[in-house]
């Protein structure tokens, strides 16, 4: 009986010695389901109705304090097509994000693995505020130098109000090696930042301001980039007035021609509101239109209606 006794005690104080360990670990599921019934237009051709997925995802992150200010940790994506149930994907299925970091207080994260480009996050999402640039009324015009795969970057510790990153992806014989830096400062009610992006000849840098004045935020971004045919320009302007829990969204954006190129600029006009019912969940309606000039670079006049409920979890 003492002997049972004492295996007790010896059980319980290794699993309260053990207790601020596995305090130091978390695991938490995350997600979005945004789905939208949309009157849709392409060209000339007749229009129709169709559900349309904008982005939905489901993750999963975690991080471990190891302690003396080291933190590992993690992020894996599936993106999915909240229609019809179907992957984005046929070959991956973290096919939105794939990362495994290590923090180290005042040096910064390094972080591996495959994530979006974060010269595109410092400017063009930054100012999508309407729909999270998800969808049919996502930046149609916007010059996104692709790279996201077998990457290493390093995200600064907060400087000022401003931080940096640089990322570098391997080609590994399939593609070539991608370059990627960004640069975000936070002043109050103004918001600056700005990203440079390389992948062999191609390459873009973008500048980009938002300030909030009251119920007022209006942001945008102008970028210049290079492919195989030519140098272009393109300018974004957005602005939200917010009004109780009702936002009233304008989005505008103007792509010149590319390079000698003929008739091949584009314009995108968006008018969105959206009414949050509660932190998670919003109901919203759109107008979108993309009127592309003669040489057609994107895909196309387009014009969509719509309507949709989008829910974070």
């Amino acid at each position: 009986m003492q002997r049972t006794h004492l295996n007790c005690l010896a059980v319980a104080a290794l699993i309260t010695a053990a207790a601020p360990a596995f305090a130091q670990s978390s695991v938490a599921v995350y997600g979005r389901l945004n789905t939208s019934v949309e009157n849709q237009q392409v060209g000339s051709a007749s229009s129709k109705w169709v559900e349309q997925n904008n982005s939905s995802r489901l993750g999963f992150r975690g991080t471990e304090d190891i302690g003396g200010g080291i933190k590992a940790g993690f992020t894996i994506e599936h993106g999915f097509h909240s229609d019809d149930g179907t992957a984005n994907s046929a070959t991956a299925f973290w096919n939105r994000r794939s990362e495994l970091n290590l923090t180290l207080s005042s040096l910064g994260t390094i972080r591996l693995g495959k994530f979006f480009s974060e010269a595109y996050f410092a400017t063009a999402d930054y100012v999508s505020m309407h729909n999270h640039d998800t969808g049919t009324s996502s930046d149609a015009l916007y010059a996104y130098v692709a790279g996201d795969n077998n990457k290493v970057a390093y995200h600064s510790p907060t400087f000022s109000g401003a931080t940096v990153d640089f990322a570098r992806s391997f080609g590994e014989g399939v593609t070539n090696a991608t370059y990627d830096a960004a640069v975000n400062w936070d002043g109050g009610p103004l918001h600056l930042g700005g990203g440079y992006s390389k992948n062999d000849a191609d390459h873009q840098f973008a500048v980009r301001g938002l300030y909030e004045m009251g119920a007022f935020t209006f942001g945008g971004y102008v970028q210049r980039d290079k492919n195989a045919a030519g140098n272009r320009s393109n300018v974004r302007l957005s602005g939200m007035y917010t009004m109780d829990a009702t936002e009233f969204h304008l989005n505008f954006g103007k792509a010149g021609d590319r390079g000698s190129i003929a008739n091949s600029g584009a314009k995108q006009f968006t008018a969105a509101v959206n009414y949050n019912l509660s932190k998670r969940t919003k109901v919203y309606a759109f107008y979108t239109k993309v009127d592309d000039e003669g040489a057609g670079l994107y895909g196309g006049d387009f014009r969509s209606v719509a309507f949709g409920v989008r829910h974070n979890f």
